[in-house]
């Protein structure tokens, strides 16, 4: 269906599966978006979104090459749909209203299913209501695992995300003209899997797998590990094929909203001994984000022992043959409201691409702005004319980058590429997922006015 056709606190021990232990493997049940609350301080904060009454939205299991039903209830008097964050999988279940279906009403439920092509750290959030539901909390992790396992004694996923709270723990407003114009609305309250620095109990001496997702609505993070031995090993669901040096306190790594880092973490081989997640942020000291806590005797593992993971089956593009599109990110001077239909705005435009605002996800007549082959390989320029930064997520598709005007980029197989100000990237990609696949900046601001738009594949 086209879019013409559209009318319309403090710490917490918990165990491997991360997360507080609340996770959902395959096959599960319906998934019902709710009204939730939680102690995101030292008192309860209502009008949260989750998945559940009381708790995050849990990490969803799957696995690479296997089939997953995930219906999903909409209880909410406004409206939404969830959108499978990185994943290469049909456009019909990509989640984006309008463009792939029709938002979800109350009491309405939509069958999602699909075979994930991919292992690695994936993402769900809504692509309606975009902005108030992610910034009320529901952004959660997806693990799609690899067919053998990798060796691993235990794995941790940290959901890294802000709210933007008053002192009494109500929700202030999730979004402001000013941010929506810069940077973006930053939240006030830092936390890891909803809860502020968590400590997370693993086997002194194992092999833990660190899955880290930036599902922020506007935050980039600075991050660097402390204590233990560690590698990076995926970079947004994708396994590395070569190494790259382990960000410090110095040369922290930049992990803008939507993108995730796996790290493979040797524990400290003394109980209690920790390995720390830090990150840098504005005008303060390193922040603890999350720990990992060695418990019990040691294992005396070593990364060494570790088989690396299997590449996913991306095609590789051929770039003797790639044709070129251009896109330039940055203001307009045209600042009407887009017509979102059922899916909110936020009242204006401030962002376009090519030097056109997104007139709305509802708006009619709208075409791609730029049209592939499938199957022919293409490089994609990327412009940043503002001084902001900017996460560009493509759906449905994977890139990996070429060059950059401003630093060395290495070509890491990603769906989300972190422009910095003025700054000129090259991405290429084979354009082998047929449908129309939304590109839009992952600051939910930005994307909600005027930085978005889509690309067809045919």
């Amino acid at each position: 269906m086209k879019r013409r056709e559209f009318l319309l606190g403090s710490g917490a021990a918990a165990g491997a599966l991360g997360l507080g232990g609340f996770g959902l493997a395959q096959g599960t049940s319906e998934l019902t978006i709710q009204p939730a609350s939680f102690a995101l301080r030292d008192t309860v904060t209502t009008g949260m979104v989750s998945l559940s009454p009381n708790a995050p939205p849990p990490v969803l299991y799957g696995k690479q090459g296997e089939v997953m039903r995930l219906p999903v209830r909409n209880t909410l008097s406004e409206y939404t749909a969830i959108h499978w964050h990185g994943m290469r999988i049909a456009n019909n279940m990509d989640g984006v209203p309008y463009l792939t279906q029709m938002p979800l009403g109350e009491g309405e439920v939509f069958n999602y299913e699909f075979t994930p092509p991919d292992a690695g750290t994936y993402w769900y959030h809504p692509h309606c209501m975009t902005m108030e539901q992610m910034a009320h909390g529901l952004t959660g992790v997806m693990v799609i695992a690899e067919p053998e396992d990798p060796g691993f004694d235990s794995e941790q996923v940290i959901n890294l995300r802000d709210f933007r709270l008053d002192e009494d723990g109500a929700f202030l407003p999730a979004y402001t003209q000013r941010g929506a114009a810069r940077a973006g609305t930053f939240g006030n309250v830092h936390t890891a899997n909803w809860v502020q620095g968590p400590v997370y109990d693993h086997a002194a001496g194992s092999l833990v797998r660190l899955r880290v997702v930036n599902t922020d609505t506007t935050r980039i993070y600075k991050l660097h590990l402390e204590g233990g031995d560690a590698r990076i090993i995926a970079w947004d669901g994708h396994p590395l094929e070569i190494n790259i040096p382990m960000p410090n306190t110095d040369e922290p790594l930049l992990v803008g909203p939507g993108q995730r880092v796996d790290f493979a973490v040797a524990m400290r081989g003394d109980e209690g001994r920790s390995v720390a997640l830090m990150a840098k942020l504005p005008g303060q000291p390193h922040k603890l984000m999350a720990q990992l806590r060695a418990i019990g005797p040691s294992a005396s593992r070593d990364l060494q022992e570790l088989r690396p993971l299997p590449v996913n089956p991306v095609a590789k593009p051929d770039l003797t043959n790639a044709e070129l599109h251009e896109f330039v990110f940055g203001w307009t001077p045209e600042g009407g409201e887009p017509n979102n239909g059922f899916c909110g705005s936020l009242g204006y435009n401030f962002w376009s691409i090519n030097r056109n605002p997104w007139p709305g996800d509802a708006a009619q007549g709208v075409g791609p702005l730029a049209t592939l082959e499938i199957g022919k390989s293409y490089v994609l320029r990327l412009r940043n004319e503002s001084p902001n930064l900017h996460p560009i997520h493509l759906h449905g598709l994977a890139f990996v980058p070429l060059r950059s005007n401003l630093r060395q980029l290495p070509p890491l197989m990603t769906d989300t590429m972190l422009l910095l100000k003025d700054e000129v990237v090259e991405i290429a990609l084979v354009a082998d997922n047929p449908g129309d696949w939304a590109f839009h900046c992952h600051v939910i601001e930005h994307q909600k006015t005027g930085l978005t738009g889509f690309i067809r594949v045919v």
